[in-house]
């Protein structure tokens, strides 16, 4: 009798919680009444053959965190749950996360550098109104582009600057300039440098990474002849602040480099929070890079960047 109940409990079980058959459905199949389809399950359960997990999507989320905190000697992480593992909505929760905690963080006199991109425009957009005093919002890098592709460059700093009650602080320049010597005059200007020095000088930079891949926003902007673009194809895997790196997270071109206007990636690494907001399969290679290359010591980011940034995968 007891080998014929456990023989019914498991099969019971089986359909109950493997094939999503009804107590109903599996009383009719077994032959059984639904109340004794009730009995055998809750049999199963006592006697060890079911055994239910429940997971709470927010303390794994809080350990993934921790774990890349750990992997990467970060000061802080924040992961974010995205239902599927795509890029438009993994943008949109990690772009809400970066803007809550930004909520959280800003003070009085605090000096905001930002970049621009799809990533910083969805985080800009997503801002709450701060009653602070004395707060300054800079472009990172140059914003200007003669491509028609938008960069959302300008409609980013305006959106930070009227969410903290200031003024905008444009770096009114391509971000590469096509000659270095054009570029190393133009820097000499004095409003110029007044404000690349704002850039160095913030204590808060929010940025994201881009790739080398075929449809990288800076590709798709023009700045680049067909040699260059393939010479950062080759040696490099992203880029922060328009600046490309390789996988060890080393500038790849320092031709290139030489020529771009904005930030240097070193500078971002003496930020009190250098806060980086990025996502998604197609980024991991990059974003593996800029943590190995410490430009980061805050990360934002989904759950399942963060298992591929653990898992190597």
């Amino acid at each position: 009798m007891d080998h014929e109940k456990q023989r019914l409990s498991i099969e019971t079980a089986r359909l109950y919680y493997l094939s999503d058959y009804s107590q109903q459905e599996i009383a009719s199949r077994l032959g059984v009444s639904r109340p004794t389809v009730s009995r055998l399950l809750q049999y199963a359960k006592e006697k060890g053959y079911v055994r239910i997990n429940i997971v709470d999507p927010l303390e794994d989320l809080d350990e993934l965190a921790e774990q890349l905190k750990r992997k990467y000697k970060l000061d802080t992480v924040h992961v974010c749950y995205s239902p599927v593992n795509e890029y438009k909505e993994i943008q949109k929760h990690i772009s809400k996360r970066a803007a809550d905690y930004l909520y959280e963080i800003v003070q009085d006199s605090d000096i905001i550098g930002v970049t621009w991109g799809t990533t910083m425009y969805s985080v800009a957009r997503q801002l709450e109104q701060k009653q602070v005093r004395g707060v300054e919002v800079v472009q990172l890098k140059g914003g200007v582009s003669h491509s028609h592709v938008n960069t959302y460059a300008a409609e980013t700093v305006n959106l930070f600057a009227e969410a903290y009650h200031t003024s905008a602080r444009y770096l009114p320049l391509p971000v590469i300039f096509d000659n270095i010597e054009v570029k190393r005059m133009v820097e000499e200007d004095r409003h110029i440098q007044r404000i690349i020095e704002l850039g160095r000088q913030a204590n808060i930079a929010m940025f994201t990474v881009g790739t080398v891949k075929e449809d990288a926003l800076l590709f798709r902007l023009g700045y680049f002849n067909k040699e260059e673009q393939q010479l950062l194809q080759r040696t490099g895997v992203g880029d922060i602040c328009s600046r490309f790196f390789d996988k060890d997270g080393n500038i790849c071109s320092p031709a290139i480099n030489d020529r771009t206007v904005g930030i240097d990636l070193p500078d971002l690494r003496k930020k009190e929070k250098s806060i980086l907001v990025t996502g998604g399969q197609r980024k991991i290679e990059a974003i593996e890079a800029a943590l190995v290359g410490k430009y980061a010591n805050i990360l934002v980011t989904d759950q399942f960047t963060a298992q591929a940034l653990l898992t190597g995968t």
